[in-house]
This record gives structure tokens, C-alpha cells and sequence, in this order.
């Protein structure tokens, strides 16, 4: 019988083949927690009475929500994660002096790797499939299970095979993508749904598109996101000090899809998600219509806080400044790439127009700190949630895009299309 990628993967962890709807118990290769998630996990670990981690290599700890820690509360959080590190003197524990967000981090390591299967305690770990790997969110408790057993329970999901036909257009990129797809079926559409992402378009997506892509699977309700290896993926592992000798899977011709969604990429226009969905997208040309004035600009996040995002906002930022009523924040999603943003001169060009340049940190996009917004505030945002509330005030609004609509809406002081300036 054919198989999905997702299928292939289980059924080589499993050791014989499985098909959506299955309830199977499988091996992990890697387990993700976070100094917001993990201390719920450690104290379930313990009282378990486990002494050691199943698989210690497997198991990282990226210190990323709340790092630096921005108050008494959450330091004594982070120090749980701390000691239990160096307790168990944890290979993959990363603080502040390799810092990073989690799904920016990990890749970048080599930690995560083509054919795995990955958890996190962090609904967004689904960004990971990118790699060809199935990779999704679990809770603190799950995530406790595996680090004990080294295994779990999952149901294998069934697929949504999502097929992106034509070259997109000058600022169009991953973000739109994935906009697009939650626009058309819903922040349920895909409910404990594998999306499958595939299409002649993803030749002209880098990792950085597709790692955003991927990362907003769970927007739409999905349990995952995954593209297949190809060349662009190979290119990006090539310089990677890869945990793992990686595993290649592809779906059958004739495999068994739920539903196959076709997107003709070459006729869509940068989309903004209104507040307060992921779904209420609107064609940027709408929002220039609509005059929308903003307070703040944050570009970054696991979503769009990489290198490229960077670069796009620099261009857009170069020689101009951020409107007066309105402030820029960007975050680096990783050490890494905040190092090579300044050795390209990033820096300079977003100092200059008149941005705040902060460390790497998930802190403004669940609004905890460094950007929470006011009553009544608005914000562009290249983060993935828009939600009441979701950074600040329940009276505040979130109008998510992609990073050039971000940087051009900075300098504009509303919302504007890049492609205008």
C-alpha cells in the first residue's frame, strides 16, 4: 500500500508499516523543552523517580522565552532548567552564551535532522519538518514521558497535501504562503492534520521561507508541516555538524491524501492576517486601502527572526526612517544570526532608521516582554499569532505579515506594500 512521508517516517521508527489512524508507540530522536515549558516536565521527571534521561543526547533545553529573565518570577523558573542541566551535565542545554529561539537554534546546530521524529513542549516545534522530518508540539507531561522512556504515543495523522504551482512574485514569500493556506481552510482546517507542502514554488523558496512555512502548520490546526528533502535542503545541512546520519523518505505516487489543495503562488499578493486569526488574511492592497496607522513594527520571532528576514528589512529600512509616531523593534532569532547581521552592516542601516535592535528572544511575540503593546495599540508583526491579547492589552491588535510589509509599514507609520516604495 502507498505511503505519505509522514507514514514512511513512523513506519521505520515503528519497524513495520503504519498508515493514518493508527495509534503506534515511537522511538524520538530528539525532544525540545524551553525555559517556560520544561520545569513542569523536570518536576514530573522527578517525582517519577527517574534517575536518568533516556536518551541524553536526544533532549535539549533552549533557554529562549524569558532570557535574559525579565523578572523575579521568571529567574526562579529559569533556574530550574539550569540545575537540572548541569545536574545531569546536559550536552544540548543552551543559555546566554549560545542563545537562541528554539526552532531558529536547533537547525542551525545540526541537532534536528531529515527522517527524524521530534517533540517539543512548544506548539511551534512543528517548524522543524522543514527538514523532512515529522516534528510536533506535545505538552509538558508528554514531554516528561519521553524524556523517562525515550519513546511515545502518537495517533499517525492523516495528510493534507498542499501543492504550490508558480513562481511567486517580488516579496512574496514563505509567510504569504502559509497565510494563504490558513486563510482557505481555517485555523481548524487542518486539525491533527499533517501538511504536506510540495509544488514547483518550493523551488524558489529558501529554508528560511520554508522554516516559516512549516511553522504556521499549527495556525491551521495541523499536528505537522513537512517538505521533502531536495537540493535546497541539502545545500542548507552541507555546512552542518548533523547529530545524526539523516534519512530520506518521500511519498508514493498514489499515496492516500485527505485532501489535495492546489495554490497558484504567481497571482498572490504579500497577505496580512488581520486581528484576531491567522486566518482573517486580506491582500495587502486592501490594508494600504483600509489606512491603517501602527505604534509598532516587530520583526522576528521562530517565525521570521532569520537571516534573510533580516536583510529584507534592512533594504527596505536602508536611507529611510522609521515614522515618528511608530516604533521598530527587531530581534535576531538566533546569536548567530544577530553576529552576521552586524558583520553585514545590518545593524548600522537599523540603528540608523531609527530601530531598537534586541537580543535573540521569544519574548514580544507571546507578549512577555521587550514590545508588549498598550490599550488600544496596533502592531505589524511577523510572529505567527494574533490573537486577544497575544502581545499586550486584550484591547490591543496584531496584524501579522511578512517582513518586508513589516519594514515598509515601519517607515509609512500604517500599513503599506513594500512593492510601493
Amino acid at each position: 500500500m502507498k505511503q505519505t512521508i509522514t507514514e514512511k517516517i513512523f513506519s521505520e521508527h515503528v519497524g513495520e508499516a503504519v498508515f493514518a489512524g493508527q495509534i503506534i508507540e515511537s522511538a524520538i530522536d530528539m525532544v525540545i523543552g524551553n525555559d517556560i515549558t520544561t520545569p513542569i516536565s523536570i518536576k514530573q521527571f522527578e517525582l517519577s523517580g527517574a534517575k536518568k534521561l533516556a536518551n541524553p543526547d536526544g533532549f535539549a533545553i533552549v533557554m529562549d522565552h524569558y532570557i535574559p529573565t525579565k523578572d523575579i518570577l521568571s529567574a526562579n523558573q529559569a533556574k530550574i532548567s539550569r540545575e537540572f542541566a548541569y545536574k545531569h551535565d546536559l550536552k544540548n542545554y543552551f543559555d546566554e552564551k549560545d542563545m537562541g529561539i528554539e526552532h531558529a537554534l536547533m537547525p542551525e546546530k545540526g541537532l534536528v535532522v531529515p527522517g527524524d521524529v521530534i517533540i517539543g513542549a512548544d506548539s511551534h516545534t512543528c517548524t522543524h519538518g522543514a527538514l523532512g522530518a515529522f516534528a510536533t508540539g506535545m505538552g509538558s507531561t508528554d514531554l516528561a514521558f519521553a524524556m523517562i522512556m525515550g519513546k511515545n504515543w502518537f495517533k499517525v495523522p492523516p495528510t493534507i497535501k498542499v501543492i504550490f504551482r508558480g513562481k511567486p512574485a517580488p516579496h512574496i514569500y514563505g509567510k504569504d504562503l502559509i497565510l494563504e493556506v490558513i486563510r482557505l481552510i481555517g485555523v481548524d482546517g487542518a486539525r491533527y492534520k499533517a501538511l504536506e507542502f510540495c509544488g514547483d514554488a518550493l523551488e524558489h523558496l529558501d529554508m528560511d521561507s520554508r522554516f516559516s512555512l512549516c511553522n504556521m502548520a499549527i495556525e491551521a490546526g495541523g499536528k505537522s508541516g513537512i517538505v521533502a528533502v531536495d537540493e535546497i535542503t541539502k545545500e542548507f545541512l552541507a555546512d552542518k555538524n548533523l547529530r545524526a546520519e539523516p534519512k530520506f523518505h518521500y511519498s508514493d505516487e498514489g499515496a492516500n491524501y485527505e485532501q489535495i489543495l492546489q495554490i497558484d503562488v504567481s497571482k498572490l499578493d504579500p497577505v496580512i492576517a488581520y486581528p484576531f486569526l491567522p486566518s482573517n488574511g486580506k491582500s495587502v492592497r486592501e490594508a494600504v486601502r483600509d489606512d491603517i496607522a501602527v505604534d509598532q513594527v516587530f520583526i522576528g520571532s521562530c517565525t521570521n527572526g532569520r537571516l534573510s528576514d533580516l536583510r529584507i528589512a534592512a533594504q527596505i529600512l536602508k536611507g529611510r526612517k522609521v515614522a515618528r509616531k511608530t516604533r521598530l523593534i527587531i530581534t535576531p532569532a538566533t546569536q548567530k544570526i544577530a553576529l552576521a547581521a552586524q558583520k553585514e552592516g545590518l545593524w548600522d542601516i537599523f540603528v540608523e532608521a531609527g530601530a531598537v535592535v534586541s537580543n535573540p528572544t521569544c519574548g514580544a511575540c507571546l507578549g512577555g516582554y521587550m514590545g508588549i503593546l498598550g490599550v488600544g495599540e496596533r502592531c505589524v508583526s511577523t510572529t505567527n499569532r494574533n490573537f486577544v491579547g497575544r502581545m499586550g492589552d486584550r484591547t490591543s491588535e496584531v496584524y501579522l505579515a511578512n517582513s518586508a510589509v513589516a519594514a515598509a509599514s515601519a517607515v509609512a507609520g500604517k500599513i503599506a506594500d513594500p512593492r510601493d516604495l
